[in-house]
C-alpha cells in the first residue's frame, strides 16, 4: 500500500472518531428552562396546525412524497409528537406507520421489503413511529438479529435511504433524546394512569438494565447513517411540550411550500322541505343517554 493510499485510507475513518471524541450524539439533557404554561403551548400549537395544513395541501397540490423517521428510547415522545402531528391532517393524506413484530414470512424476506410497502404515494406524508432503524437498535441489543445481520444493515441503510432520496422522496430522521431520570418518572407516570400501562412492554422491563448498550447501539448507528444526504436531527426531549414545538417547527422547515388552505367560505341556508315526513322517532335505536 503506497502512502497516499495509506492516508485516503485513513480518511475514511474520522466519523466514528469524531463523534466518539466530542461526544456528540450521546443523551443530552436539555437546558433548564421554566415550562410552558397550557395557554402559552397551546397558542404556540395553534401556529404551528395552521402551518401543518398549509403543507398538507402543498404536499398534495404537489404529489410530494414525505417520510418522517421518529425514533428514540422508550417513552421519549415520539408517539406524542406523531399524533399532535398528525391530529390536525387529512388521514388520506397523512397516516402513521407502527409495524409490529415480523410475521415468519416477512422475517424471510429483504429486511427493508415491509417498510418498503408502506413508502407514500404521491401526495402522502407517512410518519414512521419506529423504523427500519430497529434493526440497529432493538433489535442488535436484544439478540433477535445476528451480527452478520446487524452489519450487514449499517452497511446497506445508507444505500437504501440514498435510493429512496434520489427516486424523489422527501426522507426526514428525528432522534428524541431524553436522559435516565426523566425516563423513569414517564415509566413511573404510566405505571399509575390505567390508561396508559399498556404502553409498558416486557421488553421495555427487560430493557431496563441495558441503557449503555442502547447508548453504545445509538452511537454506532449514526457514525454510519448520520450521512450528508439523510442526516438524524437530534430532539431533546427531557421537555415534552418543548420538544413538540421545536420539533414540528423544524420539521416545517425543510420543506419549502406555500399557502394554498381553502378561503372561507359562506354557507348557503339550509333548505326545507315540508313535503318530506320523518319516521316515528320510536322506530330508532338511541344509545342510552348516561352523561
Amino acid at each position: 500500500m503506497t502512502s497516499s493510499m495509506k492516508k485516503n485510507h485513513k480518511d475514511k475513518k474520522p466519523r466514528v472518531e469524531v463523534f466518539e471524541k466530542k461526544n456528540l450524539y450521546h443523551d443530552i439533557k436539555a437546558e433548564k428552562k421554566e415550562k410552558l404554561g397550557n395557554n402559552e403551548y397551546m397558542a404556540k400549537l395553534r401556529d404551528l396546525e395552521v402551518e401543518l395544513v398549509k403543507l398538507q395541501e402543498w404536499v398534495k397540490a404537489n404529489r410530494l412524497r414525505v417520510v418522517a423517521i421518529f425514533e428514540g428510547r422508550d417513552a421519549a415522545g415520539k408517539g406524542g409528537v406523531i399524533k399532535t402531528i398528525a391530529g390536525c391532517l387529512n388521514p388520506r393524506i397523512c397516516r402513521i406507520v407502527a409495524l409490529g413484530i415480523p410475521t415468519e414470512k416477512e422475517k424471510s424476506q429483504w429486511y427493508f421489503q415491509r417498510y418498503v410497502s408502506e413508502l407514500p404515494s404521491g401526495g402522502e406524508i407517512v410518519l414512521f413511529d419506529r423504523s427500519w432503524y430497529n434493526r440497529a437498535g432493538v433489535e442488535k441489543v436484544m439478540g433477535y438479529c445476528t451480527s452478520d445481520e446487524y452489519e450487514e444493515f449499517l452497511r446497506s441503510c445508507p444505500e437504501f435511504e440514498r435510493m429512496l432520496i434520489r427516486s424523489g422522496i422527501i426522507l426526514i430522521k428525528y432522534w428524541f433524546s431524553i436522559n435516565d431520570k426523566e425516563q423513569e418518572n414517564r415509566f413511573q407516570d404510566r405505571i399509575k394512569d390505567p390508561t396508559k400501562r399498556w404502553k409498558i412492554s416486557q421488553m421495555d422491563i427487560e430493557s431496563r438494565d441495558k441503557w449503555i448498550e442502547y447508548s453504545m447501539a445509538k452511537d454506532k448507528m449514526f457514525s454510519y447513517t448520520d450521512t450528508r444526504q439523510s442526516p438524524w436531527f437530534v430532539v431533546p426531549a427531557d421537555d415534552k411540550r418543548r420538544a413538540r414545538l421545536n420539533c414540528i417547527d423544524h420539521f416545517l422547515s425543510l420543506i419549502p411550500y406555500e399557502d394554498l388552505t381553502v378561503k372561507a367560505i359562506k354557507l348557503p341556508p339550509l333548505k326545507h322541505d315540508v313535503a318530506y315526513v320523518r319516521p316515528p322517532i320510536t322506530e330508532q335505536n338511541f344509545v342510552p343517554e348516561k352523561y
